[in-house]
């Protein structure tokens, strides 16, 4: 980003930047209605960052909900109304998010309502000029000092009292610290820890918004510690302070929650450059390392030992966790419930917990015996397109454990598996699944007079793995591989 003038005045008339279409209806309310006309808030922060802002904050000092109705009939777009008790509304026009809003609580000047704020940086506004639409002035209304915090890279709230009115802001400020690499305000971060509590009366919509935005940046590992220092972590996902303090195995270095939080720590590593921890297969990450993907795999990463608290048991001396990617995945379940996410979000996550341990397994296996394609097949089939997502979890979750009785080189064994893994994968499965099924249930019922029931999948899949071991290559060998299956009686179908 740009650097940040020391001066509260911009650079160049930003306005100038966006369609004269929107500048002319701005101008021609804000004449109607003679009232002052400010952008104001996050736009103002990232003009002074050298970015063209793609959400604009208007603020008037009162009737925001009709200025924005006006634009909306002016410019085509699409009128929100968000919150009429407060005086705000929304238009959705050509990519934009043009917000309108009148002075808030009762406030009769920008710079009182701009005191209202949740954080200095976002206390800053500049006027319009209500002849052009453009701004009268590049001076910023600047009355806390929120231009000196965006140089000193700092969240500062200008009034303690902001964040307890809206308990959103508690988390919101972790979320600005994230998505532009600032520290927080000593002061602001007390209070926070004091307060962190009242969290729970937001909206859990919006909270899930706030942790999204949060995962979705660079530093989430660093802000979630950060959380969990303050204490609001744990408000937030109670689940994970159990692993606290919970010690593990000789394998590893850290409780639960400090090996999660490393984990996750590493995988930010990994998905900046796979090649250095996949010799030679970086490309084969591409879509895993990217975008929402990446983003599920880090949620994947924090809460991958979430079954570990309830699991753990000492048996002869021995700490143990059976099972504990089955009981993690549920409990996740749980989380995703209580933050409304999506369905296919929460089911890529629980699927990323519920097989975490499966690569290390698979992997001790492949040691010992070698893997074959039945082994590949099932791992293929259960991971789906989350495989080369698992693969990444399991060398952050590998990476994580450092302890005295880790086995030796066992990210290279890991290494060694996706490879094999993906090759038998690219030569006998994917050419499988790529066309279309020799045999269907339909068949099943037809050829050889069955009734349907769940046996169908038995054959069917069975039938799978003979095509990727090289026993079947066409529909006659499939009939005839069927026949000698159910003659044998390897079949719990019923006869």
């Amino acid at each position: 980003m740009a650097a940040v003038l020391t001066a509260t005045e911009l650079t160049q008339d930003w306005l100038q930047t966006y369609p004269e279409k929107l500048r002319r209806a701005l101008a021609q309310v804000a004449q109607r209605t003679g009232h002052p006309l400010y952008v104001a808030g996050g736009a103002v922060r990232d003009w002074l960052l050298g970015v063209a802002a793609k959400d604009l904050d208007f603020t008037v000092p009162k009737d925001g909900v009709l200025f924005a109705r006006e634009i909306s009939n002016l410019l085509g777009g699409t009128f929100v109304l968000l919150d009429p008790e407060e005086d705000v509304a929304r238009v959705v026009w050509q990519g934009f998010t043009l917000d309108f809003s009148g002075f808030r609580n009762q406030t009769t000047t920008i710079e009182s309502d701009l005191g209202q704020r949740d954080f200095t940086v976002n206390a800053m506004a500049v006027s319009l000029a209500s002849q052009t639409g453009a701004l009268a002035s590049l001076t910023i209304v600047d009355p806390f000092g929120g231009a000196a915090d965006l140089e000193r890279k700092l969240v500062r709230t200008p009034n303690l009292a902001n964040l307890l009115a809206d308990p959103l802001r508690l988390l919101r400020a972790y979320r600005f610290s994230a998505t532009l690499g600032f520290s927080i305000e000593p002061q602001t971060e007390a209070a926070i820890a004091a307060h962190g509590e009242l969290l729970t009366k937001a909206a859990m919509e919006r909270v899930s918004y706030e942790l999204g935005l949060i995962m979705s940046s660079s530093r989430a590992w660093q802000t979630i510690d950060r959380m969990a220092q303050s204490g609001l972590l744990w408000v937030v996902f109670p689940e994970l302070l159990p692993g606290k303090g919970l010690g593990q195995p000789s394998s590893h270095h850290l409780d639960v929650f400090g090996h999660s939080l490393d984990a996750l720590r590493h995988l930010e590593e990994i998905l900046q450059n796979p090649e250095a921890y996949f010799p030679e297969q970086g490309s084969l990450f591409l879509e895993a390392a990217q975008g929402k993907r990446a983003v599920l795999l880090k949620w994947g990463a924090l809460f991958h030992d979430l079954g570990k608290p309830e699991t753990h048991k000492l048996i002869e001396e021995k700490i143990t966790f059976y099972n504990h990617d089955q009981a993690g995945a549920a409990v996740f379940e749980a989380i995703a419930e209580r933050l409304h996410w999506p369905k296919d979000d929460r089911n890529r996550v629980a699927r990323f917990i519920a097989l975490h341990m499966w690569p290390f397994h698979l992997s001790n296996s492949r040691l010992r015996t070698g893997i074959s394609r039945k082994a590949c097949l099932r791992l293929v089939k259960a991971a789906g397109d989350d495989l080369a997502g698992l693969f990444l979890l399991a060398m952050a979750d590998s990476l994580a454990g450092q302890g005295e009785g880790k086995p030796e080189g066992m990210e290279e064994n890991l290494a060694a598996l996706w490879q094999e893994v993906h090759g038998v994968y690219a030569e006998y499965i994917q050419p499988v699944f790529s066309r279309p099924p020799l045999l269907t249930g339909h068949d099943l019922i037809k050829v050889f007079d069955l009734d349907p029931g769940p046996f169908f999948k038995e054959i069917l899949d069975a039938l799978e793995l003979a095509q990727v071991e090289g026993q079947v290559a066409d529909r006659e060998q499939a009939l005839e591989w069927v026949k000698r299956f159910l003659e044998s009686g390897q079949s719990s179908t019923p006869q």
